[in-house]
């Protein structure tokens, strides 16, 4: 077994060993303490911050994603952003029932953490509004304060996405970044974006639900 392959079975090795911690730890939804599965997620998210990139789909693999609150985000919430990913957006340029998923589980996310900033993302006009815009619009409606969001609305896919966005993290020194978009998506997306950050911070997701 190679050097690499060692540090993935080492990883997997410590993200069970946090799957065991469970006991005390809080539910989906509380800044208190990160849950069992975030401490999960938390022990793999680090060791695949490390992994070559050749190896980054193998050691995503052990990721466990689901709603709870992401233990980086926890542990920080001053520099850790929060990054919800966009989608179409009707030819009149209005918010799908998809994107809107993401949006609620980012500002969940947000109003749990005050302090957090939020990035959203995606190009891709309709009826003169980017995917970006659209959400930003959306977030300060429900009554984020608009300091807090950064719009990248020069992406056309989650690649993009994920090379605009680290750009932002490397102006403004992010040192840990949370993706939120939907279940079907979420494993890729936040794949592109532990190979857009090449190691520099950790990477974990959220899933959006309706």
């Amino acid at each position: 077994m190679g050097k690499t392959q060692k540090r993935i079975a080492a990883v997997a090795a410590t993200a069970a060993m946090a799957m065991s911690l469970g006991a005390g730890t809080a539910s989906a939804g509380s800044a208190e303490m990160p849950s069992t599965t975030a401490l999960y997620n938390g022990a793999v998210m680090l060791g695949c911050q490390f992994v070559d990139q050749a190896l980054l789909p193998s050691c995503g693999d052990l990721d466990n994603f689901g709603t709870d609150d992401p233990a980086v985000l926890t542990i920080n919430p001053f520099t850790t952003d929060i990054v919800i990913l966009g989608a179409g957006l009707s030819p009149e340029g209005q918010i799908p029932p998809i994107l809107e998923e993401r949006l609620r589980a980012g500002f969940r996310l947000a109003s749990q953490y005050p302090t957090s900033r939020i990035i959203v993302t995606g190009g891709v006009p309709k009826n003169g509004l980017t995917e970006a815009r659209a959400m930003g619009d959306w977030l300060r409606g429900a009554g984020i304060a608009p300091w807090r969001i950064t719009e990248e609305g020069n992406s056309n896919s989650t690649v993009q996405n994920a090379q605009f966005t680290d750009q932002i993290f490397r102006e403004r020194g992010t040192t840990g970044a949370v993706v939120v978009t939907n279940d079907f998506h979420l494993n890729r997306a936040v794949l592109n974006f532990r190979q857009a950050v090449d190691g520099r911070i950790p990477v974990t997701g959220v899933v959006a639900r309706g």
